[in-house]
């Protein structure tokens, strides 16, 4: 049976490359017109850079449900769309309080206390420790304590960044023993806001000298009054017990995922799928607080390439593929939310349309618009199934692109998602740019020939998966999440630089390319660099240096070693 399914995927690829002469037979069907209609309207002005949980995110998925269904496809879930509630932005509840063992409190809901969006929610109790700093570690001790400090004098301009400084200072002082921080000052603090909860594993609340003075026995107005003046003072140890009740609970945006199912012919293959997806959020405007690359401005970012150019891959190639008849079904879906996490993709493979059992590959589409004149395209996933290095290499034969194959099953895109569920996949993509995550990425930058000669290699990629009368089998290649298991966290430090995601060796992480301004270009980094150490401990790829960044804080300065066109060198930055 093994050797009848290769001679069957010659014949396939036999027919499909040379039965319209030497071009692939459905090349002129996938048409530059169409995708750029497609990514006119994708990334126009008037979705505003695509953001998940607004109205022009609602014109979206009905745009590309609308286009699935003229295809003749027939859409899941509810008129092709499945519903994915994330986590965003948070309120806090009436029921916050500070409480003596006397019974004496001060309440949120009468306005002597603020609660900062971070807070822990949940019971916590403590002897109060009145300080002018949080760096006195108590973390040895057997006791826990509430730490009393002074309100900042300064916070920064921005209130995304004030709101990230006063996360610190309940941070630090978490990481010094606090289980729990009240933040005194002599007027009433206005909190910034943000829309990101950020939460801490502690409860930090902040209220006036004033009010704590009610509660609070009168030999402790001395070290108040010194923490409010900014006097230096060792840290003020009581017996005295607080308790604070948080309750900070996080609000939810809906949005959607796209699905739709193209049947496969009347065999026994029919009931098993193959998807193709991409995603179709971006960032919005911006700004502090998203990934954005340019954090100081907020403009439209558009994502032509990322990832207008994987939608309209789909909207294309499920219309291509209706006309050649699959022996296999399809499921053509996109993603809402990838920027924030995976939520999308993860909703998906939770809760899939048709059983995971029954998926032959999972092949995402993502950044396929800026084939360079190289003709270079990234696979990534080809160690996931044994034979699709062989399928990818004889149907480039027609295609001569320059492919650099990756044989990870994890990366930076939804099919982490599926991998992560035992399904072979496949990510393609043109690879990264400058323009990535800047409104620079725009419609006019996308190469729409090399586009349509993408989407026709990817389309006889996927009809000759489709026709193997064999399911294919799953191998695991490499770690099905980011090393260390915690993936990407919240408040991690970054060194503002884009990795090559797609190299697969162990011998240091390459740098596609630096942002100007972050602590990578400001330490002297180059796009071309090769980290090979962070702080003495090696990099030796991607998931190494993941893991090492999960061990920097903010303010630390590291020294990184790279080598440089053969030359050892170590760059100082300043996280």
């Amino acid at each position: 049976m093994r050797h009848f399914s290769k001679l069957l995927i010659i014949i396939i690829l036999s027919f499909t490359i040379f039965s319209n002469g030497c071009k692939p037979k459905f090349y002129n069907q996938i048409t530059i017109s169409e995708i750029k209609q497609h990514i006119d309207y994708l990334a126009s002005d008037s979705l505003k850079g695509r953001l998940p949980g607004t109205i022009e995110d609602s014109l979206l998925v009905n745009y590309i449900a609308q286009q699935m269904d003229l295809s003749g496809l027939l859409l899941k879930a509810e008129d092709g769309l499945q519903t994915v509630n994330i986590e965003r932005g948070f309120h806090v509840s009436e029921n916050n309080f500070i409480e003596t063992e006397e019974g004496n409190t001060l309440q949120y809901n009468q306005g002597q206390l603020s609660v900062f969006g971070f807070s822990a929610s949940g019971s916590f109790h403590g002897n109060v420790i009145i300080s002018s700093k949080a760096d006195f570690d108590f973390s040895a001790t057997e006791d826990e304590n509430i730490f009393i400090l002074p309100y900042p004098s300064e916070l920064p301009e921005h209130e995304y960044d004030a709101y990230r400084e006063l996360r610190s200072v309940g941070l630090s002082a978490a990481d010094n023993g606090a289980s729990g921080v009240i933040l005194v000052s002599q007027n009433k603090q206005k909190l910034p806001e943000s829309d990101q909860r950020l939460p801490l594993q502690i409860p930090v609340f902040t209220t006036t000298a004033a009010n704590l003075s009610e509660i609070l026995p009168p030999s402790q107005e001395k070290s108040l009054t010194a923490v409010l003046n900014s006097i230096n003072i060792s840290p003020s140890i009581t017996d005295y017990q607080l308790k604070m009740n948080s309750k900070v609970v996080p609000d939810q945006i809906k949005t959607f995922n796209t699905v739709a199912e193209l049947k496969g012919g009347e065999n026994a293959v029919a009931d098993e799928f193959i998807i193709i997806g991409a995603h179709h959020d971006h960032l919005g405007m911006g700004g502090r607080g998203t990934s954005s690359r340019v954090q100081d401005t907020t403009a439209i970012h558009y994502g032509a390439d990322d990832n207008a150019s994987g939608v309209a891959g789909i909207i294309e190639l499920s219309q291509h593929l209706i006309s050649r008849s699959p022996s296999r079904s399809f499921i053509f879906t996109t993603f809402a939310a990838e920027e924030m996490g995976l939520q999308g993709s993860k909703e998906f493979v939770n809760n899939p349309p048709v059983e995971p059992e029954s998926v032959q590959i999972m092949i995402n589409l993502d950044m396929i618009g800026r084939l360079n004149d190289n003709r270079q395209l990234q696979i990534g996933g080809v160690g996931t199934s044994p034979s699709l290095r062989q399928i990818l290499d004889s149907i480039n034969m027609e295609y001569d692109f320059s492919i650099a194959y990756s044989e990870a099953g994890y990366g930076p895109s939804d099919h982490s998602s599926f991998y992560a569920k035992d399904i072979p996949v496949l990510f393609i993509t043109t690879g990264a740019h400058g323009d990535y995550h800047t409104p620079e990425d725009t419609k006019v930058k996308i190469n729409y020939e090399g586009m349509q000669e993408v989407l026709s290699y990817i389309s006889d990629v996927a009809y000759t998966i489709s026709e193997i009368p064999d399911k294919l089998a799953f191998t695991l290649a490499g770690p099905k999440e980011s090393s260390g298991s915690r993936g990407r966290r919240e408040g991690m430090v970054t060194f503002g630089l884009m990795p090559d995601v797609m190299y697969d060796g162990n011998e240091g992480m390459p740098v596609s390319f630096v942002t100007e301004g972050k602590p990578a270009a400001i330490g002297g980094m180059k796009g071309g660099d090769i980290i090979t150490a962070v702080d003495g401990k090696q990099i030796g790829n991607v998931h190494d240096y993941m893991e090492r960044l999960s061990d920097l804080k903010e303010g630390q300065s590291v020294i990184v070693s790279v080598n440089r066109d053969g030359e050892a060198l170590e760059l100082l930055l300043k996280l």
